[in-house]
């Protein structure tokens, strides 16, 4: 009996070694659609990764890896993993990779997110970032204006309620990019839906997409399309070109990608063809943000984009020298300029 069990040991102590080794070796390999793979790398190729399984060995396309990392390292649940350098550290907004989801189900979980933004001038749409209610549009759907509301479209039992936000706060405003940020006031209770946002790094021509917005004032559509390519150059800047439906009021909306992560904001579309629209990256997008207080809005500072000058003042009162009195029933067919207008020109 005494030689049996030194040998019984020593092939239990062997199995432990092993099985250590191989759970050191092992690698948790997460893929673009959300899944992971665990086991052994045993081949590395150019184009794909080889994982030994303990069953099976199964080949991997390295397009389709987003992030490598040994067992235990994962993200928050329903976040695979923090892509390097997108992550914001102060919380400001939230980073994917998500699991991917029929667009359904995406416009569902985020649609709460995407708002209209509404001036007295015109109407476009936007998309909240976080909890405290800050929020993303085009620069151009606000140019000029400071009266600005927002319409949220919350998801009930029957459908969609539209809640109406008052004295929605510019933040930050950047022209050459066409992005502005603004800040819609706490409401009691109820809690502001947020997006996520994307990376440009695993996202390529061909691959599926969808905007949500208020195209020509129809309110909370949703166009679906695919990325036509990552690299459009307009006027020196690079856009993403999609053919999802992009129309006037769709201008500060989110574009997303099929994992509900924001991949850009659409801005433009060309109005002698089809299927041409345009998004600004995320990459910028993520790069306002971080450099938000360079674009901090003030409404007395002339660098915000607009001010208007004091007129001159008279030196004497009474009428100016040479000006005759106008009475009524002279005049007319005269152009003269009404009380108010400044001289501007009447808008069209």
């Amino acid at each position: 009996m005494r030689w049996f069990v030194p040998v019984a040991v020593m092939t239990l102590g062997g199995v432990l070694a092993w099985a250590g080794r191989v759970e050191a070796a092992s690698e948790v390999i997460e893929l673009k659609d959300g899944h992971q793979v665990t086991g052994e790398v045993v081949a590395e190729k150019a184009n794909a990764l080889y994982i030994d399984l303990g069953f099976d060995v199964v080949r991997i396309p390295r397009d389709q890896v987003v992030h490598r990392g040994k067992p235990g390292e994962g993200g928050p649940p329903g976040v695979v993993a923090v892509r390097g350098g997108d992550a914001d550290p102060t919380g400001f907004w939230s980073s994917g990779p998500l699991k991917s989801a029929p667009v359904k189900e995406l416009v569902h979980q985020y649609g709460e997110a995407v708002v209209s933004i509404e001036t007295p001038s015109g109407k476009g749409s936007g998309f909240i970032l976080n909890d405290d209610g800050y929020a993303v549009t085009n620069n151009h759907v606000i140019e000029g204006e400071t009266r600005i509301s927002a319409i949220l479209y919350q998801n009930v039992s029957s459908g969609l309620a539209r809640r109406r936000i008052e004295n929605v706060e510019i933040v930050a405003l950047n022209p050459f990019m066409d992005l502005a940020l603004l800040k819609l006031p706490p409401q009691k209770e109820m809690k502001y839906s947020h997006v996520v946002l994307g990376s440009l790094d695993d996202l390529n021509a061909g691959d599926g997409a969808f905007a949500v917005g208020n195209p020509l004032g129809l309110e909370r559509s949703v166009s679906q399309g695919i990325v036509s390519t990552r690299t459009r150059n307009l006027e020196g800047l690079v856009y993403l070109q999609t053919d999802a439906a992009i129309n006037p009021g769709n201008s500060g909306g989110p574009l997303f990608n099929l994992r509900g992560e924001v991949v850009g904001v659409t801005s433009l579309k060309a109005t002698r063809g089809e299927s041409l629209g345009f998004a600004i990256p995320v990459t910028y997008v993520k790069d306002f943000l971080r450099n938000r207080e360079a674009f901090s809005f003030d409404k007395n500072n002339p660098n915000t984009g607009y001010h208007y000058l004091d007129p001159p003042r008279r030196h004497r009162a009474g009428r100016p020298p040479g000006a005759s009195p106008v009475s009524e029933g002279q005049g007319k067919g005269q152009d003269r300029i009404s009380a108010g207008t400044s001289g501007r020109a009447p808008l069209p």
